[in-house]
């Protein structure tokens, strides 16, 4: 095959999405693809570091990436080619320890072009030996936990709504990893509100757990000097610089919005105080991609992530709609590669498992997801009444289903949180749900505060 660009051979070598046939950057044909995929098997991982995707000087994400390299930790693979990268790690050799020791020497391009030629089972056994524990009032990401973020969204951000939201979560041992409020409306005021109104129910019935609001940094900023309690920044993010202006953010303000959050020193355990949220194709959508295939610029998301040292970030795999990936097929894929990538390059990975209702996906497709993303080491998942957003008109994955693939793979909360669950008599002794009829605590002190 003639030698093409590796942003070229990248976009031929990803598996099919809709995205990429419509940025007109996919392979023509199976044939096409597969062609690339050798191809790309047999390039060097060092040519990643001589040939920016994006040029770097005129992209501030290829500069961080590039400046930030450890060339020191990229020694242990640095004369692989992208195959033999793919077959060491798929070794017992890369045990946790040594990947979590490698993470700084890869670049996101690496592991997108190494998730290229792997298979599902391939995704999932090596995402598995990557832990990322983070910390903040609880601990997230110790082997054999899975955590959940509590989101209960509310179209009118109607405080009862909301609280009752959180009261069905909590009762099913959902809102570990964090409160996430999705705001309706973006004025400081009612930012403000929603702060004021978590912080009081956490205080209250002190639960090890933390709050977001997930509205623009800037917002979060104007909230922290207006003297609300943040807990974390929340900001959605991307891999292009041009994509990053198109939602108002810059690498500098990003720092700004996690300095003023670290300022708060709201933390017990830990000081991450980043949650980040991306999605493929959210760069494309902004005509922001520079011909880059939306997979390849996921994972360069995940590089602007790890600059912050986040508590949690996820990819919203379904969100953006089957214009991108246009069916549960390319959803779960999709959902595993963010999942891989993340982890190899060091992140907490969580997946917002979810589509819209325009998309050829339902929820046995999320079904499908959530039980591969269990065993693969999902860091967290989202938790929402009966999986629909009734704010943001998606379809994802609900409080039982949290319990179900807790229950499955024997997997616990967070453990400052199983605690708490156990002494609100909301899990037993043994760490499982029990009955509303076995006296929850929670229940009768909610009852008695309202």
């Amino acid at each position: 095959m003639k030698k093409m660009s590796l942003k070229k051979l990248l976009a031929k070598a990803s598996p099919l999405r809709s995205g990429d046939v419509l940025a007109g950057i996919a392979a023509e044909n199976e044939e096409d693809r597969v062609t690339a995929q050798m191809a790309l098997a047999d390039t060097p991982l060092q040519r990643f570091l001589s040939e920016p995707i994006i040029p770097y000087e005129e992209d501030e994400v290829s500069r961080l990436i590039l400046d930030e390299h450890d060339n020191v930790a990229f020694q242990t693979v640095s004369s692989f080619t992208v195959g033999e990268f793919r077959d060491w790690l798929l070794t017992d050799q890369a045990d946790s320890q040594t990947i979590a020791r490698l993470s700084p020497g890869l670049t996101p391009e690496m592991v997108a072009a190494v998730s290229k030629l792997m298979r599902i089972q391939d995704l999932i056994q090596v995402a598995s030996k990557c832990n990322v524990i983070t910390a903040f009032r609880n601990t997230i990401g110790l082997p054999n936990t899975f955590s959940v973020r509590l989101q209960p969204n509310h179209p009118t951000d109607n405080l009862n709504g909301i609280v009752a939201s959180i009261l069905d979560g909590l009762c099913y041992g959902c809102g570990d990893a964090v409160i996430g409020i999705n705001p309706a409306t973006d004025s400081v005021a009612n930012i403000k509100q929603l702060l004021f109104m978590l912080d009081d129910l956490i205080t209250q019935y002190k639960i090890p757990t933390q709050s977001c609001i997930l509205t623009h940094v800037t917002t979060t900023i104007e909230a922290i000097e207006a003297g609300a309690p943040v807990d974390l920044c929340f900001q959605s993010i991307a891999g292009t610089e041009k994509a990053n202006k198109s939602f108002g953010i810059t690498l500098d303000l990003l720092k700004q919005g996690m300095d003023a959050t670290l300022s708060q020193n709201r933390g017990t355990i830990g000081t991450n105080v980043m949650y980040f949220e991306t999605g493929q194709g959210s760069a494309l959508s902004a005509d922001a991609h520079h011909g880059v295939d939306q997979q390849t610029l996921e994972a360069r998301a995940y590089g602007v992530a790890r600059k912050y040292k986040p508590l949690l970030i996820n990819t919203v795999v379904g969100f953006i709609g089957p214009e991108y990936l246009y069916n549960g097929k390319q959803i779960q894929r999709a959902g595993l590669e963010d999942h891989f990538c993340g982890k190899l390059l060091g992140l907490p990975m969580g997946v917002d498992i979810c589509y819209t209702n325009h998309a050829e996906a339902d929820q046995d497709d999320m079904d499908i997801l959530l039980t591969l993303l269990g065993n693969a080491g999902c860091n967290f998942i989202m938790g929402i009444p009966g999986a629909d957003d009734i704010m943001l008109n998606y379809q994802s994955t609900s409080f039982h289903d949290a319990a179900y693939i807790r229950n499955l793979l024997n997997l616990a909360p967070a453990p400052e949180f199983a605690a708490w669950l156990e002494g609100m008599s909301i899990f037993n002794h043994q760490g499982k749900l029990q009955s509303i009829q076995n006296g929850n605590t929670l229940l009768r002190l909610t009852s008695e505060a309202f």
